[in-house]
């Protein structure tokens, strides 16, 4: 393989929230010339800035940043849609002859980059409504029964008590006109994202009583900052139109404050526990999804990677 040839390196930097990816990632970049393509489920939104740690202006400034700000929070954000917006600005940034480093820790964005997550099946929104009557008339069981019709080689592994995944199951069947199998095959014949990249992956790792340290410290900063203010002023802008962003953490908690569902002199504690059953979530991820990877201290994040 000649020079020429070699494929070009995409450097993906991910952990737990809380670990200290941004400073990390601001001063590797800086350091190599790098531009950062964030991989955060919530850094799209503008507004979503105190709950979401979000790079500040001075970090934004010293290294350029990609996928920050994009979107109005009413605005749901889709993985396929991403990935799209990602390759587009990793390509950007080489054709401009400097590093790309993505960086963030929601785990379906950063799959993106290392296996197929979607296909080209897109539902109508007319067959989404067909799909949500048919669960307001007959449930679950009439969903099911449906989805069972257009499959009669069965349903495979899919969890046929779970709505979500059924309601998502029968609206691709109906708009592909395909069965679960056809629509399987499809997409494990589909080729690998970002094909002419090699992809390294590392993973910012702390002692589990300093991740904790930090986790609690962050949520008591972000309440002191106006993290509520931030949220009664978004609910405004349409926050609770979009799930995603409503259900996130810290948001999920203001709005229950709002609501007089929850004392506003528990908010950083709601916010610092449910950050640590986020964590043990991505740490399970992490271990079980990721290819091998490195794994290292915020602190030791090598200058030559």
């Amino acid at each position: 393989m000649t020079g020429a040839e070699q494929p070009r390196r995409l450097r993906l930097l991910t952990g737990c929230t809380g670990v200290g990816k941004t400073a990390a990632a601001v001063a590797w970049a800086e350091r190599n010339g790098a531009e950062i393509v964030s991989c955060d489920a919530l850094l799209f939104y503008r507004g979503m800035d105190i709950g979401t740690a979000k790079p500040s202006a001075l970090d934004r400034a010293r290294v350029p940043h990609h996928l920050i700000d994009i979107l109005p929070v009413s605005e749901a954000m889709d993985v396929a849609r991403y990935a799209e917006m990602a390759r587009g600005a990793i390509e950007d940034i080489a054709g401009r002859g400097r590093p790309a480093l993505v960086v963030g820790g929601s785990g379906f964005y950063l799959q993106s980059f290392l296996r197929p997550v979607t296909d080209e099946v897109r539902v109508p929104p007319q067959v989404r409504r067909e799909v949500e009557e048919l669960f307001g008339s007959g449930g679950l069981p009439a969903a099911v029964a449906a989805l069972r019709a257009l499959n009669p080689e069965g349903l495979g592994k899919l969890d046929a008590a779970n709505p979500r995944r059924v309601a998502a199951a029968l609206a691709r069947c109906r708009a592909s006109g395909l069965t679960l199998a056809e629509l399987g095959r499809r997409f494990a014949a589909q080729p690998e994202p970002c094909a002419g990249w090699h992809k390294e992956v590392v993973e910012l790792v702390l002692a589990p009583e300093e991740l904790d340290r930090r986790i609690a410290e962050r949520a008591r900063l972000m309440v002191a900052s106006g993290l509520l203010g931030e949220v009664e002023r978004l609910r405004g802008e349409g926050l609770e139109r979009n799930p995603s962003a409503a259900r996130a953490i810290g948001y999920r908690e203001g709005l229950e404050v709002l609501a007089g569902r929850r004392p506003e002199r528990d908010l950083a504690a709601a916010i610092a526990e449910s950050t640590r059953r986020l964590v043990k979530k991505q740490r399970t991820w992490f271990r079980t999804q990721l290819p091998p990877h490195a794994a290292v201290a915020p602190q030791s994040l090598s200058s030559t990677w």
